[in-house]
């Protein structure tokens, strides 16, 4: 019975991360996202803060939180994750730039490829798992979605009114199956994270590098910088789990972290959008970030 709860939550997480960023892609402007891409200051400031600070703040975080191992490596693979995938919609209710939003989710799937076949075994000694074991499924189910949805829309932009219902339909039914497979799998995991410490550090983490993106972002306004910070405030959980259910060596409590990133960005993400939505028109002067 468990091994047949632990393969339909697999194909459950398999349609969720191929079905999301297919239907993300299908709802891409690539002209806007291009315009969003075009700008050379709005994209160093993601990948620093995103692949640079995000990683090192992780490893701050693992060591100044008491946190037991296999919840420090769930930890440290979602600091290489930035940017859930409706990602776009969050932008819109901060009041951000739409067409940076776009670019922003681009630089997070893009970054997420290379980072994490690179990273995780520098970072994760213990995980015993080859690079390409790590990029094989990151580039099948994070970035040939996403980039066969944006093809799909430039060549057959009529079809896209018929293909997205049964994506929505078909991610929305993987998604229920996803968080109800997880409680049962992992809900004993869950009570036992508690006390020991994993809400806390997911919660300094997500919202620390919010801030310190927002605070920091230099010679951007503030309807960017509150892109940037959106995207590293939330995960990809799906890129997360990819190179974790491609082995069968990880504690389980590694996945356990990576899920419980979910409740903790529910809450986060709709409070970081409506502060920055009353802050929203604000511009930063050229040299520095925020005011």
């Amino acid at each position: 019975m468990a091994e047949n709860l632990d393969l339909i939550l697999k194909i459950a997480v398999l349609v969720f991360i191929a079905g999301t960023l297919f239907r993300i892609g299908l709802e891409i402007d690539f002209g806007s996202a291009l315009r969003g891409l075009g700008d050379g200051i709005f994209i160093l400031n993601a990948a620093f803060f995103g692949f640079v600070v995000g990683p090192l703040l992780a490893i701050l975080v693992s060591r100044v939180v008491p946190l037991e191992e296999p919840y420090a490596i769930g930890l440290l693979i979602l600091s290489l994750c930035p940017c859930a995938p409706n990602l776009p919609s969050t932008v819109v209710k901060a009041k951000g730039d739409a067409s940076h939003g776009l670019a922003m989710l681009i630089v997070g799937v893009a970054g997420t490829m290379i980072a994490l076949p690179v990273l995780v075994p520098l970072i994760v000694p213990g995980l015993s798992v080859e690079p390409a074991a790590i990029a094989r499924p990151v580039l099948l189910l994070v970035m040939a979605p996403l980039v066969l949805g944006m093809a799909s829309r430039r060549v057959a932009p009529g079809l896209v009114s018929a293909f997205e219902p049964p994506v929505r339909i078909a991610v929305a039914i993987a998604a229920l199956a996803f968080l109800v497979l997880v409680v049962i799998v992992f809900g004993e995991g869950f009570l036992l994270s508690v006390g020991k410490f994993a809400t806390l550090a997911l919660v300094l983490f997500l919202s620390g590098l919010t801030a310190i993106s927002y605070r920091f972002g230099l010679g951007l306004a503030q309807d960017k910088r509150s892109v940037i910070a959106l995207g590293l405030g939330s995960r990809n959980v799906g890129a997360a789990l990819a190179p974790l259910v491609a082995t069968t060596a990880i504690d389980q409590r590694a996945i356990v972290m990576v899920a419980l990133s979910i409740p903790v960005m529910i809450v986060l993400g709709p409070v970081s959008a409506a502060l920055f939505a009353r802050r929203s028109g604000q511009i930063s002067p050229p040299e520095g970030g925020a005011t």
